[in-house]
């Protein structure tokens, strides 16, 4: 059943429409970036360096010139760091165009789900990236424990992602509560499926597709463990 989701799913991911909202997520996550970059410089040059100055007057004049270019590199450094976890915000945005895409093509006679609101759907998101990026901290400080750091980044990651993007699959269609309530339910399938999600997330530069691998594949296993019978 997961596998059968994990490879329904990919299949599409290279869709014409899937495509479409990959490039609109991206562009809205690069214009991010590049206004939080804008943002940082002008911030360094109005107050750390006129700070710097007052505390170690009689810098050259090339010490500015040093500081800028090291300053730009570590900001660069930083922001190619961000893209990951920015695209999955940004992409949270958009999990509901995803959902429909999958249910009118793969499931054309069943009922189609209802979009999230737009308001929730940006709740969700932040969520998704708040939980993202604490489990990932919780994993980095698990690095520090011989045999278990490898193993943190996928347990901690596939918990966190198979109960979010499962509870956004299943919202389309339940109450929030019972699309938990369905979640606890299948609490070992979820999880695994979340694994897969975790793979397919620590993958460079294939790790931006995550938020619409994972809202695919949630959706299909939905659709699967709901044929199951009532919650």
């Amino acid at each position: 059943m997961i596998l059968d989701a994990a490879r329904a799913a990919a299949s599409r991911l290279f869709s014409p429409e899937f495509r479409f909202v990959f490039l609109k997520t991206l562009g809205l996550t690069l214009l991010a970036l590049l206004a939080l970059w804008a943002g940082l410089e002008s911030l360094l040059e109005w107050l750390a360096w006129p700070w710097l100055q007052t505390l170690l007057p009689g810098l050259p004049s090339w010490a500015g010139w040093l500081g800028g270019i090291v300053a730009g590199i570590v900001l660069a450094v930083g922001l190619a760091l961000l893209i990951a976890p920015v695209t999955a915000i940004v992409a949270g945005l958009f999990l509901d165009d995803i959902a429909e895409v999958v249910e009118r093509t793969d499931y054309p006679d069943d009922p189609p789900g209802r979009a999230v609101p737009a308001l929730h759907s940006l709740v969700l998101a932040i969520k998704f990236f708040g939980v993202v990026v604490l489990g990932n901290i919780v994993a980095l400080l698990l690095l520090l424990v011989p045999g278990v750091n490898i193993a943190a980044f996928f347990i901690v990651n596939g918990y966190l992602l198979g109960r979010e993007f499962f509870e956004f699959a299943a919202m389309r269609f339940r109450p929030e509560a019972e699309a938990k309530a369905l979640r606890r339910k299948y609490a070992g399938t979820v999880f695994l499926a979340g694994l897969v999600i975790a793979v397919f997330l620590a993958v460079p530069l294939l790790n931006l597709l995550t938020p619409l691998f994972a809202a695919a594949m949630m959706v299909h296993l939905h659709k699967a463990v709901s044929a199951r019978g009532p919650v």
